[in-house]
């Protein structure tokens, strides 16, 4: 798991349109990278409108919001257009990325044990320097925890 002051993970992945992304092209601007389990999930649908809903001010603080997960592009696609989402999904199927991050592991869903993606989000500096986590993400209202 990363911690506070590492530096971001390399990786290449592909977002909604199927375009590569690499952790080089996020450097230079304040970027929220938000892990979510699975498009349409009730969770994540709120998570990621209440990030919608509150773009503008996240916007207004110069960050760039990137959500991950391990839906296809196309999932990602449905799901951005579905909800009017503007900013950018990353589809990451093979858990790379998740697994860099600290995002991948044991959970309990539905009083099982099982492996799978660990919703947190991490905040990075323009220089790429981890400078927050929330590992308790409040779906309802991600983006006051962000603000806050």
């Amino acid at each position: 798991m990363l911690k506070i002051g590492d530096k971001m993970p390399t990786f290449e992945v592909v977002n909604q349109d199927g375009e590569k992304v690499t952790s080089a092209d996020l450097i230079g601007k304040k970027t929220i990278i938000y892990f979510y389990p699975k498009d349409n999930t009730s969770g994540c649908t709120a998570e990621a409108c209440n990030l919608r809903d509150n773009y503008a001010a996240l916007t207004a603080k110069g960050y760039n919001v990137v959500g991950v997960s391990k839906d296809s592009a196309a999932s990602h696609r449905k799901f951005i257009d579905k909800y009017e989402l503007p900013f950018t999904l990353l589809s990451d199927t093979s858990t790379e990325m998740l697994q860099a991050f600290g995002a991948w592991g044991e959970k309990k869903f539905c009083g099982k044990t099982c492996v799978g993606t660990l919703r947190r989000t991490f905040i990075f500096d323009e220089q790429g320097t981890l400078t927050e986590i929330i590992e308790k993400v409040d779906t309802k209202n991600h983006a006051a925890q962000i603000l806050g």
